[in-house]
């Protein structure tokens, strides 16, 4: 089946499947409550998936996979005992509070029985929407401290992973982290905590944007303050004193550190010329294209790709699912994302390939030896 880009589903046959996967495709359709909602599993054989729970209006069956897959791969790449999955609802993120709840609650209780999934949060949901589904299933990472889980959006697990990589990749594009400026697209739950602590590090954020513009200042802006302005409902265009332009302007802002945190494919092959940075963190998820990708390998950039670079979210999901503590989260992302970007960039230089075929390759070679001790 395939999704015609509004959630309808045509009967076409299996284009997506290959031999890693996705071992599920599921469609969830509820008319009373306008619930319409795609589930992907992957891949299974290291163990049951885990993946977030996306919320968007223009979501599709194409981007759930390439989502679930990027799981799979990020999963085995951090040798996880899990497999990869995604789910995507088709929903404003930003509904009514009861209704959200509603919509959640409902979703959940539709996949109750795919229990080789574990939902987690992921762009328009957060560690409420995973106590609504841990109340309903019984299953669920991501969630709130006060019900025993690790809040990784809140500790800004995800931000610390790139941060881990940054550390290793940024000597091998002779930066010093020390005074390099960083330009975060999509000043959210990632990029806001990935530039904190990059600035620990001695960075200092230039540019930031959002889904309703970018603010840019060669000297460094206050992350308090653009902190504050988003904690009120507000966008990082609000930033007093800044060069303000559309969101996509920030493609184009001189700088040593590049971490695209938002959507899939801001970085294409009709905007990778206007890029002038060293070091590319991919805190999103599938950011890039893979001429964009191409391009910058080219010219001499450093991509450390989304399932390296990012993987400190599910890490940290792992940890929090079997039992481990905030604390072991930290320390298990830090070991695996610093070992991870080493393998990778070690491979791609010794290769000639781009980073993300290097980490493909390692990533396969995992899941495909888990795949060896299953029945099926």
């Amino acid at each position: 089946m395939t999704d015609e880009g509004d959630g309808r589903v045509s009967e076409q046959g299996f284009e997506f499947c290959d031999e890693l996967g996705p071992t599920k495709i599921v469609h969830v359709y509820e008319p009373r409550l306008d619930l319409r909602a795609i589930v992907v599993v992957d891949n299974v054989a290291a163990g049951p998936s885990i993946g977030g729970v996306r919320m968007a209006p223009d979501v599709s069956v194409a981007e759930c996979f390439r989502l679930a897959r990027a799981m799979t791969l990020k999963n085995a790449a951090a040798a996880l005992p899990h497999g990869g999955g995604k789910s995507v609802i088709f929903a404003d993120p930003h509904m009514a509070a009861p209704d959200k709840e509603r919509l959640i609650r409902a979703f959940a209780a539709a996949i109750g029985d795919l229990r080789d999934y574990i939902p987690g949060p992921d762009m328009g949901t957060d560690e409420s929407c995973m106590a609504w589904v841990q109340d309903e299933i019984g299953r669920a990472v991501g969630l709130p401290q006060v019900i025993g889980g690790i809040p990784l959006d809140e500790i800004g697990a995800t931000g610390y992973g790139l941060c881990a990589a940054a550390k290793v990749a940024a000597p091998r594009c002779g930066l010093e982290l020390s005074g390099a400026r960083v330009a975060v697209q999509g000043f959210g739950s990632v990029g806001r905590h990935a530039a904190r602590f990059l600035a620990a590090e001695g960075a200092v954020l230039v540019a930031a944007a959002d889904s309703r513009g970018m603010v840019h200042v060669p000297g460094g802006l206050d992350l308090d303050a653009l902190a504050a302005l988003k904690a009120n409902g507000r966008s990082v265009v609000d930033y007093a004193g800044g060069e303000t332009g559309d969101a996509d302007d920030i493609v184009a802002v001189d700088c040593e550190i590049w971490i695209p945190a938002a959507r899939p494919d801001v970085i294409r092959a009709d905007n990778v010329g206007r890029m002038r940075t060293r070091l590319v963190l991919e805190g999103a998820n599938i950011p890039s294209t893979a001429a964009a990708e191409a391009a910058l390998h080219e010219k001499g950039v450093i991509v450390v790709p989304d399932f390296i670079a990012n993987a400190g979210g599910v890490i940290c999901a792992s940890v929090e699912y079997h039992g481990g503590t905030q604390a072991a989260a930290f320390a298990t992302i830090a070991e695996k994302i610093t070992a991870n970007t080493a393998a990778v960039l070690d491979e791609a230089a010794s290769s000639g390939d781009t980073p993300r075929a290097a980490a493909a390759a390692i990533a396969e070679r995992r899941v495909r030896a888990a795949m060896t001790y299953r029945r099926w």
